[in-house]
This record gives structure tokens, sequence and C-alpha cells, in this order.
């Protein structure tokens, strides 16, 4: 069953520093937005643009421990770790997996991201998937 009411929106990139991603996706031809700071996940964020290729969202830590640490850690060279959908009906979107039968645990429900203007995201892990973010339109 084809999810339509999930868009894709962007790929999430965590990195120690974010100097070496910049300079690669400048290299790419990626255009850099502000970057800012999201206490609630104690992390800093850019988004960046491309004519024709996916959006990146560099992520990096903030100065004190938070939920992308221990990633970097294991991946300090720095590691795509999930996959942004955008919609404008969350409860459908996620009827929709259960339709599909996936298993679908919430990690961090929708929440107001500086990085969106306030737009609501939320984390789920999808079993045999990974981790994806969803952004509400």
């Amino acid at each position: 069953m084809k999810n339509s009411q999930l868009a894709f929106h962007h790929f999430g990139l965590a990195v120690r520093r974010p100097e070496e991603a910049r300079v690669f996706v400048s290299s790419l031809g990626y255009q850099l937005g502000e970057s800012v700071f999201d206490p609630a996940q104690n992390v800093h964020l850019q988004l960046c643009a491309h004519d024709t290729h996916p959006a990146v969202e560099i992520i990096w830590p903030g100065e004190t421990k938070g939920p992308s640490d221990r990633l970097i850690e294991c991946h300090p060279a720095g590691i795509i770790y999930h996959v942004c959908y955008e919609t404008n009906d969350l409860p459908v979107a996620l009827a929709r997996f259960e339709e599909a039968r996936l298993r679908v645990i919430c990690i961090s429900p929708p929440t107001p991201a500086p990085l969106f203007g306030g737009r609501k995201v939320s984390f789920y892990k999808i079993t045999g998937i990974g981790l994806i973010e969803i952004l509400e339109v």
C-alpha cells in the first residue's frame, strides 16, 4: 500500500564538527542555510539545499550531552542516520504504516522545531528500516 501522505524532505547527516560537512556539500553546489541551536534535542542544525539534489541537514552536538552523541561516537566520520518526510496529516500517515503491517515506534513525539520555523517534527523507528523524521506542514 502506497503511503501518499508522505513526501521526501531531507537526509539527516550527524557529524562531530560541521566544518568538513559544510565544505563537502558546498563543493557539490549546495546552498548553506542558517545554523540554529535546538535546545530540545541539544544539537546544532543546518539545512543545505540544492537545485537538483536532495536536501541535507547537518547535525552536530551541543555543548552538553544530547541524543546524537552516542551515534557520533560510534561513527566519528559522520553518518546519514535519518530520512525526513513531510506530511499534512500525521495520523493518516502513521495509520498507513500500520495498514502495511510495519512496526512503528515513536522515539520523539511532535515537537516544535526551530530549524523549520516552529513546525512540528517527530521521530519514529521503523523496524527493518531505521529512523525517520516526520515534518508536519
